[in-house]
C-alpha cells in the first residue's frame, strides 16, 4: 500500500510538472496577476516596435546625411542645391539647410545696401537652431516610453509576484495544505510575472541607452553642420559688403 501511495504521488507530481507551461501558468494565475502579465507583454511588444523603427530610421538618416554632405561639399552652387531639395527636404540635415537658405533669401531680398549683416547672421543661426531642435524632437519621439518601461517594468512584475504569492499563501491557509505540490504552482505563477517584467525591461533599457547615444551623435552632427554653414554665410555676407 505504501508503495502504491508513493507511485500515485509521483504520478501526480509528474502530471503537475507536465502542465507547468507558459500558457498554464497564465491561465491559472489570479486575475490581477493576469492583468499585470498582459500589460508587460503589450509593453514589451511596443518596445520592440519602437526599437526596430528607431534603428531602421537612424540607419536611413546616416545614409541621407552622407549623401547630402557629399552634395553640399562638392563645390556646386548652394542655390542649385536648394532648388533641388528646398521645397521637399527628406532628412533633418536637408531641412536645416533649407530653413537657413529660405531665411537668407528672404532677408537678403529686403536688406538695404550697408544694412545690418550681423542681425541677418543671428537670424539665420536662430533659424537653424530651431530647425535642429524641431527635427530632434521628432527623432526622440517614444524614447521616454522606452525609459519608462526600462525603469518601471521590473516593479510592475514584482507587484504581480507579490500579489500572486499572497494569493498562494491565502489558498494554503484555506486548504491547510503545506506540501510543495500545493505551494509550487502558485509561486511559479507569481514568479512568472517578475520574469515578464525583466523580459520587457532589459531590452528597453539597453535600446534606450544605445539609441540615445546615437541620437546624441546625430544631433552633434547637425550642430556641426549648422556651425559650418553659418560660417560660410558669414564669409559670403562679408564679401558682399
Amino acid at each position: 500500500m505504501e508503495q502504491e501511495a508513493v507511485n500515485l504521488v509521483s504520478l501526480g507530481g509528474s502530471a503537475d510538472l507536465a502542465e507547468m507551461t507558459i500558457w498554464s501558468l497564465f491561465w491559472r494565475a489570479d486575475i490581477i496577476v493576469k492583468i499585470v502579465m498582459v500589460m508587460l507583454v503589450l509593453a514589451s511588444v511596443w518596445c520592440w516596435a519602437v526599437i526596430f523603427d528607431k534603428v531602421r530610421r537612424l540607419s536611413k538618416l546616416r545614409k541621407a546625411a552622407n549623401k547630402f554632405e557629399d552634395a553640399f561639399w562638392s563645390g556646386g552652387s548652394l542655390d542649385d542645391l536648394f532648388e533641388r531639395i528646398g521645397h521637399q527636404p527628406k532628412d533633418p540635415m536637408s531641412s536645416v539647410f533649407a530653413a537657413a537658405m529660405r531665411e537668407w533669401r528672404r532677408s537678403s531680398a529686403s536688406l538695404n545696401p550697408g544694412g545690418n549683416y550681423n542681425a541677418l547672421e543671428q537670424r539665420i543661426e536662430r533659424v537653424m537652431h530651431v530647425a535642429v531642435g524641431r527635427e530632434m524632437e521628432q527623432l526622440e519621439r517614444y524614447l521616454p516610453f522606452l525609459a519608462s518601461v526600462g525603469s518601471a517594468a521590473p516593479f510592475v512584475g514584482l507587484f504581480g509576484t507579490v500579489w500572486g504569492i499572497m494569493s498562494s499563501f491565502t489558498a494554503i491557509a484555506v486548504t491547510k495544505q503545506t506540501s510543495l505540490a500545493v505551494v509550487a504552482p502558485g509561486i511559479a505563477e507569481a514568479l512568472f510575472a517578475t520574469a515578464l517584467g525583466l523580459v520587457a525591461a532589459i531590452p528597453a533599457t539597453i535600446a534606450y541607452n544605445k539609441i540615445s547615444t546615437d541620437l546624441g551623435r546625430y544631433a552633434a552632427r547637425l550642430e556641426a553642420f549648422s556651425g559650418e554653414f553659418s560660417a560660410i554665410i558669414s564669409r559670403q555676407l562679408e564679401a558682399g559688403e
